[in-house]
């Protein structure tokens, strides 16, 4: 036995689907028609070839629009299409640095970052410490504000510099992003 509610169908509902007692009618070339039952609106539809569509459903009365579902469906997922086309996803690209880095090492780890910050990515900077290295967490605190201040042009402190275990974690987003 099946105890699943009914599914509701997607998208705007269409000719006898309409539940109203009395709707507001949009024509096909887009002037009012006025307040009038579902049948008169079907009818009306009908005498066009075209069918009706319920484009605002909370209004009161609902407004339906006399239109052809075929190419509305189709335009709508064109534009749903577009947008997600046209969306940008923001990645989180992560910089592994030592505290002991050397000069040429931590030259190529920020040319990478900015490099990233320019392309609207996030970037998460861990620095991991070893051994005795604990003892000098204020070189890596240190290392650490010299990168917010060089990539200061290019991107923003989103998370500061904080110990988590034996490392020093800090996220910088970019500002071409907003």
């Amino acid at each position: 036995m099946n105890n699943r509610p009914p599914r509701k169908p997607s998208g705007p509902r269409v000719n006898e689907m309409i539940v109203a007692e009395e709707i507001r009618v949009v024509g096909a070339d887009g002037e009012m028609l006025g307040v009038m039952s579902v049948e008169a609106a079907i009818k009306a539809a009908d005498e066009e070839g075209l069918d009706l569509v319920e484009i605002s459903p909370n209004a009161a009365p609902p407004v339906c629009k006399i239109l052809d579902y075929g190419k509305y469906k189709y335009e709508q997922q064109k534009k749903a299409a577009e947008a997600r086309k046209n969306q940008k996803t923001v990645d989180v690209k992560e910089v592994k640095i030592r505290p002991g880095i050397e000069d040429h090492d931590y030259q190529v780890k920020m040319r990478n970052a900015r490099k990233f910050l320019e392309n609207g990515d996030k970037v998460k900077v861990t620095m991991r410490f070893r051994g005795r290295e604990m003892a000098h967490q204020n070189i890596g605190f240190d290392l650490l504000k010299r990168m917010i201040e060089e990539l200061s042009d290019v991107g923003k402190v989103d998370l500061h510099p904080k110990m988590e275990g034996r490392q020093i974690i800090m996220v910088l987003s970019s500002e071409i992003a907003k």
